[in-house]
């Protein structure tokens, strides 16, 4: 019998505390998630689905295809499953609130005011996307996957991606013909905006929603047929994340798409130089940031993230601000409080490392600035503009004075 390795992992937690777990089957480099429960207690029916996938798949691991590594994900929106209720914690339904705003439609791009089941119309986006810490979660854990399977119900049919993206309507037909489940290129009953297939197949991973029939029956069967004729087609399906290139230079693919997802040339600057391989990945440096991948964080939320520097520009000094270096601080508030929970907050930027102080920059302007374990907030108090302080350029040209000096020539 094949050997797969199989692991539990907990990718984080919802807001209200409870666990959020993955089970991984495999390591293949073709990462295909699975995900249920999104929608909570009135599609609990994915939650008892995924479950039984789960146990599928511990007794038959030879289904898994060597260049697959398969993830079940039982219950995304676990507060919703206990609330009895199709939202998280705080009202926010998770199939909205995603930031679609990377392909090339606009009619899904993120509202908050947006249309659910039975026609009914509620400010239930969440205050911006990806506000909602379970959103936060399953981008970061999405970054290095070649496909995800969005598990929803009941209408009886599979729908990929809306904005077109070849891989995602494949999957979709794939899945709909083995599950026979109707196949509909478009969900067509009312607009979703902020959907997660719709962000996922914008950064280029195969994307599709499976909808049960019934509203309470998992349906086994059907769903692991759909599931079983997607990983025998792996190969053509599940396409490995494509690398990036701007002015000339490539960017790794998960780096570039970490790059595009939390903000792109705006939040990061554009690359300075080639990745870097490391002990335990690569790493690339941009104005604003060094992205790294860390291979011992692999199928974790923090595989791909920007590096510690806003800890060692801090131990550097390299803003002044000592006298706002004391005790740590573990909220952020004043002016960078606002930004830095819309962008990430700990997840991407780390947590606050100093209180908010004056700063003067070389070029002689004055800003608000505060340290943060992966980042600078720079706040210019004229024009009211936060942005992160260059921290990949500084740890460049830290690089580059660290280097020996040329040897003498003898004459």
């Amino acid at each position: 019998m094949q050997t797969v390795p199989v692991r539990t992992v907990e990718i984080g937690r919802s807001a209200e505390g409870r666990p959020i777990e993955a089970v991984i089957f495999g390591d293949g480099p073709r990462k295909l998630v699975v995900i249920g429960a999104t929608h909570g207690a009135p599609e609990a029916n994915t939650y008892q689905l995924a479950l039984a996938l789960i146990e599928h798949f511990r007794a038959n691991p030879a289904a898994i295809p060597p260049e697959v590594r398969l993830v079940i994900i039982p219950a995304l929106n676990p507060d919703g499953l206990a609330r009895g209720w199709r939202f998280d914690a705080a009202g926010v339904d998770l199939n909205r609130n995603m930031d679609t705003s990377h392909d090339a439609c606009p009619d899904n791009d993120w509202r908050q005011r947006v249309q659910g089941a039975r026609g009914i119309v509620s400010d239930t986006g969440g205050p911006y996307p990806d506000s909602q810490i379970e959103s936060r979660l399953i981008r970061a854990f999405l970054l290095d996957a070649a496909g995800a399977i969005f598990l929803h119900s009941n209408a009886g049919l599979v729908f990929p991606a809306g904005c077109e993206h070849p891989p995602s309507i494949a999957m979709a037909q794939i899945y709909a013909a083995a599950a026979g489940y109707q196949y509909a290129r478009f969900w067509d009953r009312y607009t979703i905006t902020g959907g997660m297939h719709d962000w996922a197949s914008g950064l280029g991973i195969a994307a599709i929603t499976p909808e049960l029939v019934t509203g309470n029956q998992p349906e086994v069967a059907e769903n692991l047929a759909g599931l079983q004729a997607v990983l025998q087609g792996a190969k053509d399906v599940l396409l490995l994340p494509e690398a990036g290139e701007i002015n000339n230079i490539i960017i790794p693919a998960v780096i570039y798409r970490f790059w595009r997802a939390l903000g792109g040339e705006a939040r990061f600057g554009l690359p300075l130089a080639l990745a870097e391989e490391t002990v335990s990945g690569f790493r690339q440096h941009f104005t604003r940031a060094v992205i790294e991948i860390d291979e011992t964080q692999r199928d974790t939320v923090h595989y791909v993230r920007m590096a510690s520097l806003g800890s060692e520009a801090m131990t550097a000094r390299a803003y002044g601000g000592a006298d706002a270096i004391g005790e740590a601080v573990s909220w952020p508030a004043g002016p960078f409080a606002d930004f830095w929970q819309r962008n990430g907050a700990s997840l991407v930027f780390g947590d606050p490392l100093s209180e908010p102080f004056e700063t003067r920059l070389a070029d002689g302007s004055y800003r608000i600035a505060q340290y943060f374990t992966r980042a600078v907030f720079l706040l210019d108090p004229v024009s009211g503009q936060i942005d992160l302080a260059p921290l990949g350029l500084w740890d460049a040209a830290r690089a580059e004075l660290a280097l020996p000096s040329a040897p003498q020539t003898i004459r």
